[in-house]
C-alpha cells in the first residue's frame, strides 16, 4: 500500500486545511465514551446521543459515493430499498474498537432481513491501518475510504454523524431515520433498526 509522501515544506491547499481543522474538532468531540455534561444534565446528554426520527420528520440522506478500502466503487444509492446502517469509524479510535464486534454481529443477524451495513473510515493515515482493523474484528461489510472527511461533509444540513464513532440508519426510502453519537452496544443498535423492520 502507498503511504503518504513526506513533504514537510509542501503547502497545504486551503480547502484541505479547512477539512483537517473540521475533523480535528469533530474528533475532539467524539471518540470518547465520556461526557463533559454536568451530572444534572446527563440524561439530556444521553438523549442527544441516541436519536430516533419519526417518519414524517425524516430528511433525505446525502448521495454518498466513493472508493472502498478494497478499491471498489460504491454508492449509498446502490442500497435503495434496504435499511442501511452507516457507521463512521477509525482504527485509531478506542470506542470504535469496542463497538466493532457488535456491528458485525448485528450485520450478520439482519442482512437476510433487508439490512445493509456501510462503514465510513476516516482519519486513518493509510488503508493498511483500516484493513488491519477490519481483519482483527472480522468486519465483512464494506467501508468507504475517507481519510480527509469529505464524505462526512455531505451530511451538512441534515441529521449528521458529528462524532467518531457515529452511526446513522437510513430507511428503505433513503431517509435518515436514526442517529447515534457514541459507541453502540448490540442492544442499542438493534433498537435503532427494529422499528424500521416493522415499518415494512
Amino acid at each position: 500500500m502507498r503511504s503518504t509522501p513526506a513533504g514537510a515544506g509542501a503547502r497545504i491547499p486551503r480547502r484541505a486545511a479547512i477539512l483537517a481543522l473540521g475533523l480535528a474538532a469533530l474528533t475532539a468531540a467524539g471518540c470518547t465514551t465520556q461526557s463533559n455534561d454536568a451530572p444534572s444534565s446527563a440524561g439530556k446528554a444521553a438523549d442527544r446521543q441516541l436519536l430516533q426520527i419519526p417518519a414524517a420528520d425524516r430528511q433525505a440522506a446525502p448521495e454518498l459515493r466513493g472508493e472502498t478500502l478494497t478499491g471498489e466503487q460504491i454508492a449509498l444509492a446502490d442500497y435503495r430499498g434496504k435499511i442501511v446502517v452507516i457507521n463512521v469509524w477509525g482504527s485509531w479510535c478506542a470506542p470504535c474498537r469496542a463497538e466493532a464486534p457488535h456491528l458485525q454481529k448485528v450485520f450478520e443477524d439482519t442482512r437476510d432481513q433487508g439490512v445493509a451495513f456501510l462503514g465510513i473510515n476516516t482519519r486513518d493515515a493509510t488503508k493498511t491501518n483500516a484493513l488491519n482493523f477490519e481483519e482483527e474484528f472480522g468486519i465483512t461489510y464494506p467501508s468507504l475510504w475517507d481519510p480527509a472527511g469529505r464524505q462526512l461533509l455531505t451530511f451538512k444540513g441534515t441529521i449528521s454523524p458529528s462524532a467518531i464513532p457515529s452511526t446513522v440508519v437510513i430507511d428503505t426510502k433513503g431517509r435518515i431515520a436514526a442517529r447515534a453519537l457514541k459507541a453502540l452496544s448490540e442492544t442499542e443498535l438493534r433498537k435503532m433498526i427494529d422499528p424500521l423492520l416493522k415499518e415494512g
